[in-house]
Order: structure tokens, then sequence, then C-alpha cells
């Protein structure tokens, strides 16, 4: 019988070696290392059969392209379509020399897309207004010019009688001279305001003030994007149940994404293009105007935390269904943003010196 006061002695297995985990890893190392060589050599065949990483990203441009085309099919036009020409008509009333004419291969479809716009109740007043005189001021420097331009410009007299919103008067919006008066903000003020926006984790449990949000969004909206086309949209939530649950989706926020008073989505829209090769121009766009939203969320008393979002399947579909997005609308970042507590810290985040980063020629 065993002495209860006795020791129990149970055998410790011995520590495995310290070159076994290295050889393992450096077998795993070896391996990503041939996958990716495979990958870099045969990467139609490695997507086309060992990885569907992708397949996301196809299935939404196609649908954006059908989206395009359909609305083609249906109204002759679409928004995407007039606002893409109708910068095109800006840059070639700009262009020194003024050549005329031009735009005779593209101006019959945008004529065509602003008629079907100016009968559609549901339009966007700004586009059309924009677009009728920009046409005009086009028209205009086309004077005498006939067959193609000639019927375009017909046309687009009869869509201005036909519109549902009267678009004869002139609104101004056309290409106008630069001038050079100096920047309102001098550098050293606006390099400021770049050193102070940092991403803040830690907030006041504070309503934000819409008024003031949308105030940062004017600013953010002149941000560039190709062709005017600004084809992303700013989703904002600021029910604290829309906050928490969209702010658990990503990877990277635990610990605070209970402390975010609001947060917003930057959706990007394939259904504005046409063509493959535009697919990337919603990240690009989106990104623009996130930054200048961000810069300008400082300047009215807000912080904000730009959250990263990586082509991860599980978090795509949940986003998606949360927010419920068309096909061909995908997630280009998150922000979260509301009164940061003074008491919370932000990391330094060491920025790399302007002589590794700045090459010329």
């Amino acid at each position: 019988m065993m002495d209860r006061n006795a020791v129990l002695e149970v055998p410790v297995p011995a520590a495995p070696a310290r070159a076994e985990p290295r050889a393992d890893n450096g077998i795993k190392r070896r391996l990503r290392r041939y996958r990716a060589w495979f990958q870099a050599r045969f990467a139609g065949l490695h997507y086309l059969l060992f990885s569907k990483a992708f397949d996301r990203e196809m299935h939404a441009v196609a649908q954006g392209r059908m989206h395009y085309f359909r609305q083609l099919a249906t109204s002759g036009g679409n928004q995407a379509l007039l606002r893409r020409n109708v910068h095109r008509l800006e840059k070639g009333l700009i262009m020194r020399p003024f050549r005329a004419p031009f735009a005779r291969d593209y101006i019959v479809e945008t004529v065509r897309a602003f008629a079907a716009l100016a009968v559609d109740a549901g339009a966007e007043l700004t586009d059309l207004r924009w677009g009728a005189d920009v046409l005009r001021s086009y028209f205009s420097a086309m004077e005498g010019q006939s067959g193609v331009i000639g019927e375009a410009r017909d046309a687009f007299e009869r869509a201005l009688s036909d519109a549902v919103t009267d678009l004869r008067a002139h609104s101004g919006q056309v290409p106008y001279a630069r001038g050079d008066a100096p920047a309102p903000l001098d550098y050293d003020a606006f390099a400021a305001l770049c050193q102070r926006r940092r991403s803040v984790r830690w907030y006041r449990q504070q309503p934000v003030s819409r008024e003031l949000v949308d105030r940062a969004l004017e600013a953010a909206l002149q941000a560039p994007s190709a062709c005017n086309r600004q084809s992303f949209a700013f989703r904002l939530f600021d029910d604290p149940q829309m906050v928490a649950a969209i702010a658990g989706i990503p990877g990277g926020t635990k610990g605070y994404a209970d402390t975010l008073p609001a947060i917003g989505a930057v959706i990007g829209r394939l259904r504005a293009y046409p063509e493959e090769r535009d697919r990337h121009v919603i990240y690009i766009d989106g990104a623009l105007a996130a930054m200048s939203f961000m810069l300008a969320l400082e300047t009215v008393g807000l912080s904000s935390c730009a959250i990263n979002w990586p082509d991860v399947a599980a978090h795509e579909e949940k986003i998606a269904k949360l927010l419920n997005l068309a096909p061909d609308e995908r997630v280009v970042m998150l922000i979260g943003f509301g009164h940061a507590d003074p008491d919370g810290k932000i990391p330094y985040s060491a920025k790399k010196p302007l002589a590794s980063m700045r090459h010329w020629n």
C-alpha cells in the first residue's frame, strides 16, 4: 500500500531537442519557397487548380461589368459613363493648344447618357447641371461643326427640352483659370495637421455630431478620382450594436473595438467600369478620399483609426451580409472615429526617413 505522505514522482517527458523544430521550420520554409516558385512560373495553373484567392474579385468585377452594360442596354446611359465622358470633354476644352474638332468618337454616347438621365427623376441633379454646362461649352466651342457633332448638338437641345428639371440655366460648372492665389493653408500648418493625425484607439463615450462628420466628408469628396467617377460611398454607423458588429469583423481590433463610438466603411462600386483593367480604381479613389476624410476629421475636433481590410473570405462574406452589399461592391477599408480620450495613448509609429522613400529620376 502506497504511503500517503510519500512524494509522488511523476515522470516528466524529456524536452524535444532544439534541432527538431528548427528542422521542421526549415522544411516549411523550403516548401513555401518551392510553392512560391511554382506560383510565379505557372500562375495561371496555380490559381486555376490550387487557389481560389482571386475568385471573389473576379466575381465582383464580372458583376460590375454586367451591371454597367445592363444599364446601357435598358436606358442608353448611366451615371458613370456620363461623369467619365463629361470629364473627358473638360480635358479637351482646356487643351493647349486647343484642338477642334474633338470628341467625335464619344460625343453621341455622352449626349445619349445625358438624355437618359435628364428624364430620370431619381438622377443626381449635380451631375445633370455639370453635364449640361460642359456640353453647352463644348458645342459652343464646336460652332459650325456638322456631321456627328451637329447631330449630337440637336439631340442635346432635345434632351434639355425633355428634362424633368429645368437645365437651361447656367450653373457655372465649366473649366476655369487656375489663378495664382496662394493656398489658404501654409506648409507648416499642414505638416502639423499631418503630424497630429494618428490612429487613435481610445475614445470618450460621447455622441459624434453627424453635422461635423458631414463637414469632413464634404472636404473628403474633393479628393481626385479617375475621370471624376467617384465610384465609392461612405457607409457610416453610430448605432452601438452596428458599430460593435462591424468593428468585430476585421482582425487587429481586439481590445479596443468596443470603445469605438462610430465607424465608417468605404465601399467601392465596380459597376462604374466596363473593363477589367480598371478593377483597382475603387481602392485608389476610395483611399484618396479616406485620407482626406481622416485629415478633415482632425480639423473638426474628431480623431480616427484606419482599420486594415485584407481579403479574407470569411470577413468578406460576413460584412457583405451585414451591410447588404451588392455583388459588385467591395470594402476598401474601415475607419473608426470619435472624440479622442485625451488620456489614451497612441503608438509612436516612427515613419521612414525621406531619403529612403524619395528617389528622383
